[in-house]
């Protein structure tokens, strides 16, 4: 992002010159939201009733690392523009079985400062309206009702808020102020250190895991005694105690078991949670077998301490400095973890 000596020149590069529009294209009609199976911080929106007003519909799921990373600047957005004639409409499409909890999502709305219109789209109705795949998708539709401009996953943040400024004055928004917003993300908001990330989103219930270096078939939806090896490749992960590997999750079955990753990233997450009806569960992260200190993640302590109080995405590891390969320990107090989801930046 251009600083403020910068923004004069950067606008003028970034924008046509007057009587030189760039055309857009014309995507089709807002579907809508008829199949929404409920709505948060509002009361149900149709294309209808947002006709002359610019919708911007963004496609989400709460845990989604790639799309708390977009979120900073979806609430600049509308805390700029909805004055002008902008509507947010996030249409929350869960991916694991507690995303469909009203009550998480309700919570987890307020929690991360969604304050725009939500539509709860827990049978992929409004998904399937707009032919969507993906997680975060955003699609940008004119006052009449066509949508003119997408973008599927993080980035492209100025491109899209020039759009959004297109839009607005081609609807007769007036004094509008161009210059585009500055963001300051923190925690698991913070954009991926792209230059130094070399491991993927992991999942670890067998429906889609992946580096799981004791995966075997005969083992599915049992409880299974496993034990972690003296290393682990690169993107390799294990379990120690007894697990139950389902097709969603692993699920901890006694107390004391843990599970490692050998990663390579600036920040490791684990999406994870108690089993329903289970208390909080204290937990404890290691890094390369000692407690991160400054490497800590805003859901764990400096000794690597932290409590699985709620299912969600939980930042355990933030390292500063040059990045290598290390190996990250979580390891839990109690049975009824669940863990999902490995996700870095």
């Amino acid at each position: 992002m251009a600083d403020e000596r910068e923004r004069g020149p950067f606008r003028s590069l970034a924008h046509r010159l007057a009587g030189d529009p760039e055309r857009l294209p014309d995507e089709g009609r807002l579907p809508g939201f008829s199949r929404a199976t409920g709505w948060l911080n509002s009361e149900p929106l149709t294309p209808e009733g947002l006709r002359g007003r610019v919708v911007l519909v963004d496609f989400w799921t709460y845990t989604c690392v790639n799309w708390l990373r977009t979120l900073p600047y979806l609430r600049a957005w509308h805390d700029k523009y909805a004055a002008s004639g902008l509507t947010i409409v996030g249409v929350h499409t869960p991916e694991f079985g507690f995303e469909h909890d009203r009550t998480n999502v309700t919570a987890r709305t307020a929690a991360l400062g969604v304050r725009y219109p939500v539509a709860v789209d827990d049978d992929y109705g409004v998904w399937e309206d707009f032919a969507n795949h993906y997680w975060p998708a955003l699609y940008l539709a004119d006052a009449d009702g066509r949508l003119r401009y997408h973008h599927f996953g993080e980035g492209e943040y100025a491109r899209t808020e020039m759009m959004i400024q297109r839009l607005l004055l081609d609807a007769g928004a007036a004094d509008l102020d161009l210059d585009l917003v500055m963001v300051e993300p923190a925690g698991v908001e913070v954009a991926a250190d792209w230059r130094d990330l070399r491991s993927p989103e992991t999942y670890l219930g067998y429906g889609q895991s992946s580096g799981f270096v004791a995966e075997s078939p005969d083992r599915y939806d049992r409880p299974w005694p496993y034990e972690t090896p003296r290393e682990l490749p690169l993107n390799g992960w294990a379990l120690s105690g007894r697990w139950t590997q389902t097709r969603a999750a692993a699920v901890l079955d006694e107390a004391g078991g843990g599970l490692a990753y050998a990663f390579h990233a600036r920040d490791a997450n684990l999406v994870m949670g108690p089993a329903a009806g289970e208390p909080g569960i204290p937990f404890q992260v290691l890094l390369d077998g000692h407690p991160p200190g400054d490497a800590h993640g805003t859901d764990v302590d400096a000794d690597g301490r932290g409590t699985l109080d709620r299912q969600d995405t939980f930042q355990l590891i933030r390292q500063t400095g040059g990045i290598a390969e290390r190996v990250m320990e979580v390891r839990f107090e109690r049975a009824g973890a669940e863990a999902y989801c490995f996700t870095f930046g």
